[in-house]
């Protein structure tokens, strides 16, 4: 049998008024476990840790951490000596010493690092400037394959459907370069890399496509799928959230499954990178004061597959 802390109390009390030569006829428990219990309840009673300040330094405010993190990530040669002048700047005077211990507790270097910039860094630096490119294949539902050439800016991760075929030759490639070229009109000058892998259908004119356009081209190393890490995470995206759920049947068929999320890509969904923003949409819509009294409309992609949801003006 289990004892509440009730019955514990009730014994301990009750054991003031028996005799200590009769606890053993009189209670279910030993005289050990019966004092136990009393003085249990008696260092419950005279407690008042709760009631005294902590000892010594105040601890480092949660929101000071997160700050000194956030530093030390977006500035890798920073030391704690320069985190520190900024957060004075910013009037939280905390110490290089607690700097040091914080940045350590994240799993971060506390010293700079004096080696050039890691593949990451660079991308997340030149990202604005930045298109690349890859194929996807897709298998239909009479076992023939098919190939679709996506291109995805960097900046915005705007997402570019560029053809399917089931035989991407190189002059198909460059046609397609070419119409991109032509989609993108003034933006392509915004654009400074074409990052891609060294795929022998990227030939020379797909290049040339893009040099004239002061694009200059970038070739990841053999088999290194994380040096174009965002284009193998939109088709890991484009499998896990519409092609690994439909039959496909052709080509066309393709195309316009590729189509259709392409558009909710771009207009609708939601991406960490931008701050929940859709690559199309340039700031968040005004918060609403009282949603419910709304109607949520809901649009169905590719048949109800996705979902988009929206208020009723």
């Amino acid at each position: 049998m289990r004892y509440e802390p009730v019955d514990r109390m009730w014994f301990a009390a009750l054991s003031s008024l028996i005799p200590r030569r009769r606890w053993a006829q009189v209670f279910p428990v030993t005289p050990a476990t019966l004092l136990a219990w009393h003085r249990r309840l008696i260092a419950r009673k005279w407690d008042y840790s709760k009631l005294r300040s902590r000892p010594g330094r105040p601890a480092t405010a949660s929101a000071v951490k997160a700050l000194v993190v956030q530093f030390a990530r977006q500035n890798p040669r920073w030391g704690c000596r320069r985190i520190q002048g900024e957060m004075a700047q910013l009037g939280h005077p905390v110490g290089s010493t607690t700097v040091w211990e914080i940045l350590t507790a994240a799993g971060i270097d506390p010293a700079p690092r004096r080696s050039g910039p890691t593949w990451r860094e660079f991308l997340t630096a030149q990202a604005e400037g930045i298109i690349a490119c890859d194929f996807v294949h897709i298998d239909l539902v009479d076992l023939r394959r098919v190939y679709a050439l996506v291109f995805l800016e960097h900046g915005t991760r705007r997402l570019h459907i560029a053809g399917v075929t089931a035989h991407p030759t190189g002059a198909w490639t460059v046609q397609q370069a070419r119409n991109l070229a032509v989609e993108l009109g003034m933006r392509v000058n915004s654009l400074r890399f074409l990052l891609r892998d060294r795929d022998a259908k990227y030939t020379e004119s797909f290049d040339a496509v893009f040099e004239t356009d002061n694009i200059r081209i970038v070739r990841t190393a053999p088999r290194a799928p994380r040096m174009n890490a965002h284009c193998e995470r939109i088709i890991g995206t484009l499998r896990r959230e519409a092609l690994d759920h439909l039959l496909i049947w052709n080509e066309t068929h393709a195309r316009q499954v590729l189509d259709a999320y392409a558009r909710h890509y771009n207009s609708h969904r939601p991406h960490q990178a931008r701050g929940q923003l859709p690559p199309l949409a340039q700031e968040h819509p005004t918060p609403m004061i009282a949603p419910s009294a709304h109607r949520l409309l809901r649009t169905r992609i590719l048949g109800g597959l996705i979902n988009e949801y929206r208020y009723a003006a």
